[in-house]
């Protein structure tokens, strides 16, 4: 007892010699300048908006420092104003993919970079994927599923501005089934397997789900991701095959809302979908086994879908290729067709959708590409945009991107013509802009 009270008061004398060492510090120091705005003015050929809106021609953006100042025609630049002339190009919000992995990127060497890589590996490679990410046009991205922390160490980073990258909502680890698809398998006993508890993503039981949400919300996850059901690159899992019990998911849902967290699920299966928007998930992301009392539950539900279907079409392609691991190879040519057909029955079944790639499965920097894959099987342009901005931020709940108003994030990319007309502009953007910054100009 005595020892402990002389270290208590140790460290109450050092905490106030500490204060008054900074206060006297801040008393002594000069008061800092206050720097200028940084104000950027640009003229828009034509602005989608992203909220879903007809598109504009002539209006201006004022840009104060990293946010939003004002939209409008004819607008009035303040002296030292930086004008960006885009006359003949389409601006629109900088776009949003809601679900990437940043960490990693997906080849058929993949089995073994779990016994090879290290997390440094995997932060180091990150941050080229996250500028490959930013220089496609998308400036904020939720990045479902990472080892050892390196997506929070990721987004501090970007943050900070030590590398460049989009804005960040990140998940931690995925929860998975001891075995299932957020699982380390295909490998021997053993390897791997130091401790399958919550704090690796691994719970069982309620009370294991709970405590998982909290650790992942404690070491920075700002959504919850889960898995409900097999996947397309673990090994012996089926995709239709379903995890978790109903009270594992009431006690995940239910944690991660007290707390103010979204959560999403992958799930191919009809039963892991199903069983996850029951649960009251706020995005089924997937969703390839999709069927009707599916559709009808989402609707009731107002559950998401994200269909990454950049995902299912890579993986598809690939199967024969050699560029996905062995084991997943019947797998990846399973799912492919049947997310084309669940697709088709979300959107005609009314079913709320956001842009979503699973970028990290594919090569990063492609995620555009997703939007040819939802307007070929029926969503309207404009639709497919606002699911990747306006639609995208709500899902997120971040009201700060996602749409070109006042107060916002100056987040932009803008392509060389009517992106409505041709959509596959937006893979080959001339301009993205990020806080205000631009950070790829080949206009």
């Amino acid at each position: 007892m005595r020892i402990r009270l002389r270290t208590m008061m140790f460290r109450a004398a050092a905490a106030a010699a500490a204060f008054a060492v900074s206060l006297a510090l801040a008393c002594a120091a000069p008061a800092a300048e206050t720097a200028a705005p940084r104000w950027v003015l640009l003229k828009a050929g034509t602005l989608i908006d992203g909220t879903g809106a007809a598109p504009r021609r002539g209006v201006d953006v004022l840009v104060k420092d990293d946010r939003i100042e004002s939209v409008g025609a004819n607008l009035a630049a303040p002296a030292g104003a930086t004008t960006i002339d885009l006359a003949g190009l389409t601006l629109l919000p900088g776009l949003i993919d809601c679900h990437t992995h940043l960490t990693f990127e997906v080849s058929s060497g993949t089995l073994l970079n779990g016994v090879t890589q290290t997390p440094a590996d995997q932060a180091i490679q990150a941050t080229i994927y996250a500028r490959r990410t930013l220089e496609a046009g998308f400036t904020t991205v939720r990045n479902v599923g990472a080892n050892d922390f390196v997506d929070v160490a990721l987004k501090q980073a970007i943050d900070r501005g030590t590398v460049p990258g989009p804005r960040m909502i990140v998940s931690t680890n995925s929860f998975s089934i001891i075995g299932g698809h957020g699982d380390a398998n295909g490998y021997r006993p053993g390897i791997l397997e130091d401790h399958l508890d919550y704090t690796q993503g691994l719970p069982t039981g309620a009370d294991e789900c709970r405590k998982a949400v909290r650790y992942a919300h404690k070491h920075g996850a700002g959504v919850i991701k889960i898995m409900t059901s097999g996947g397309v690159l673990s090994a012996n899992d089926a995709l239709e095959s379903r995890a978790f019990s109903d009270q594992e998911l009431a006690a995940i849902v239910d944690e991660a809302h007290l707390l103010g967290l979204k959560v999403c699920s992958h799930a191919h299966g009809a039963e892991g979908i199903k069983s996850a928007v029951r649960a009251g998930v706020n995005s089924i992301e997937h969703g390839t086994y999709l069927d009707d009392e599916a559709v009808r539950l989402m609707k009731e539900m107002g559950c998401w879908l994200v269909p990454t279907r950049c995902a299912g079409e890579w993986v598809y392609d690939q199967a024969d290729k050699g560029g996905i691991p062995p084991h997943a190879v019947a797998k990846a040519k399973q799912v492919g067709p049947v997310m084309r057909e669940s697709f088709q029955r979300a959107l005609e079944g009314g079913v709320k959708i956001a842009f979503g790639t699973d970028a990290g499965v594919y090569p990063h920097g492609q995620n555009a590409r997703e939007f040819r894959f939802m307007t070929d099987l029926g969503m309207k342009p404009m639709s497919a945009i606002v699911s990747a901005t306006g639609d995208a931020a709500e899902l997120l709940g971040w009201n700060e991107v996602g749409v070109i108003a006042q107060g916002r994030y100056a987040d932009f990319v803008a392509v060389r013509g009517d992106p409505l007309a041709d959509i596959t502009l937006l893979e080959r953007p001339s301009l993205v802009i990020k806080g205000g910054a631009v950070v790829l100009d080949q206009r």
